[in-house]
């Protein structure tokens, strides 16, 4: 069966038909990045429970697994493979805000890959915002004015505090970087609105009010309801979204039930800064590759 795209919105997120993640071949998959390029988030349902190496094997295909940072220096039988389970006795539930994976890290992930092995009768979705749509819709005067800012991300609130994740090194500070406010995406060429309200903490070279004020005028920006979609879980359904150019937030709201299942992340590129005026657009490796095979 030939693997199917089929678009949800104008601006972000397809669902794909015909083929199985466990069995996929090499042209299969440069169809598919192709539409992970295309479409920012990708849906695909009935798909096998996968096991934690499958899993990975899987992600392997889009790169290296990412290891979060709660993670790193501690032994995993399958390293980069997080179980994500929220029910009646969590204190919070992960992904609850809008954010872009790990946005903090100094290569912050590429593709996250998530598969739901449980999900609850009712609620449980997972909503995405276009961070192209975003920046397409700024006017030109703030263009101009985000040119060639950038913006401190840190984990220290959200790992330290928000979710209280214990390092394997106590005394270490949760990763923080400064990334572009406009981030060129290093697959399409385009410009995305780089900024998120879990990680994006200060905007550099302003004044502290002023670069508050900006980045609330941003978080609701990118968080429009005109940007997104909304993806309904059915069992061992799979979500694979694009850190680079989209955000999301997962619902809460099926307390006391559980939502359960299990993420791998792949390492993406240091994020490099769109200016105006860029018009380069690169071909997709995978898509290159594809005209070879």
């Amino acid at each position: 069966m030939k693997l199917t795209i089929e678009p949800l919105t104008p601006l972000i997120g397809a669902e794909i038909k015909g083929v199985d993640v466990t069995k996929i071949n090499d042209e299969e998959f440069a169809d598919l990045f192709q539409a992970f390029v295309d479409h920012s988030v990708l849906f695909l349902r009935n798909q096998p429970q996968m096991s934690a190496e499958q899993h990975r094997t899987f992600a392997q295909r889009f790169g290296e697994i990412h290891i979060h940072p709660a993670a790193r220096g501690k032994p995993a039988e399958h390293p980069g493979a997080m179980k994500m389970r929220t029910n009646s006795e969590s204190k919070v539930a992960a992904g609850n805000r809008w954010h872009s994976d790990v946005s903090c890290d100094a290569k912050p992930p590429q593709a996250s890959i998530l598969q739901l092995h449980q999900i609850p009768p009712l609620g449980g979705d997972t909503l995405f915002a276009s961070l192209y749509a975003a920046y397409d819709a700024l006017s030109d005067h703030m263009k101009v004015y985000l040119d060639g800012l950038t913006a401190l991300h840190s984990g220290e609130e959200p790992f330290r505090h928000v979710f209280r994740f214990e390092a394997a090194d106590k005394s270490a500070r949760w990763p923080e970087n400064h990334h572009p406010v406009i981030r060129r995406h290093s697959d399409s060429g385009r410009p995305a609105l780089f900024v998120d309200r879990e990680f994006t903490k200060s905007i550099d070279g302003l004044p502290k009010e002023e670069g508050k004020a900006l980045l609330e005028f941003l978080f609701n920006h990118v968080e429009r309801v005109d940007f997104q979609c909304r993806f309904r879980w059915s069992e061992n359904a799979i979500a694979i979204w694009d850190n680079r150019c989209a955000l999301h937030h997962a619902m809460w709201d099926y307390y006391p039930e559980e939502r359960s299942g299990r993420r791998v992340s792949v390492v993406g590129e240091a994020p490099v800064a769109w200016h105006l005026g860029s018009d380069q657009i690169p071909t997709s490796r995978f898509a290159a590759a594809k005209l070879t095979i």
